[in-house]
């Protein structure tokens, strides 16, 4: 699987703990989300519906090399809020080739699918998709080869 180092080191780490420990990480990983820059409203952000949670987005991608994610959603929607975090930690930063390699159901290899639902899984391939989505949007869909895998 294709996936940009520092989200490949986030799936290592939940690949390497039973499901009890995959939860407290992954409620870990939901305090870590960080703030929106002041520049930012959740109104001028992408929702995403297929969020049970409100969760809003915005990617810029003006440098291709060094896409920067934000991402927003509940203190009260933790299992969420894990999701947003791990996609912000494992993708900004990244080039916009590699984030758009990254497998739409990568999301599997965290092991969570005994400790979360199926429907809040697809949540976090709804946030997936519209990171993609906006990456190819900004960048006219061509922004270059993936580096190699890790």
């Amino acid at each position: 699987m294709t996936l940009p180092t520092a989200l490949a080191e986030i799936v290592d780490d939940f690949g390497a703990l039973g499901d009890s420990d995959k939860v407290t990480l992954l409620l870990e990983f939901s305090r870590e989300l960080p703030e929106l820059p002041d520049h930012l409203q959740e109104d001028a952000m992408e929702p995403v519906p297929e969020c049970q949670s409100p969760v809003f987005l915005a990617v810029d991608a003006a440098d291709t090399d060094r896409v920067r994610l934000y991402l927003t959603a509940p203190a009260e929607a933790p299992t969420t809020r894990g999701f947003a975090s791990i996609l912000h930690q494992g993708l900004d930063g990244a080039a916009a080739a590699d984030i758009l390699a990254v497998p739409a159901d990568f999301y599997h290899e965290l092991g969570l699918g005994s400790a979360v639902s199926p429907l809040r899984l697809r949540g976090m391939a709804g946030m997936l998709a519209r990171i993609k989505s906006q990456v190819r949007t900004q960048t006219g869909g061509d922004p270059g080869t993936p580096a190699t895998p890790t």
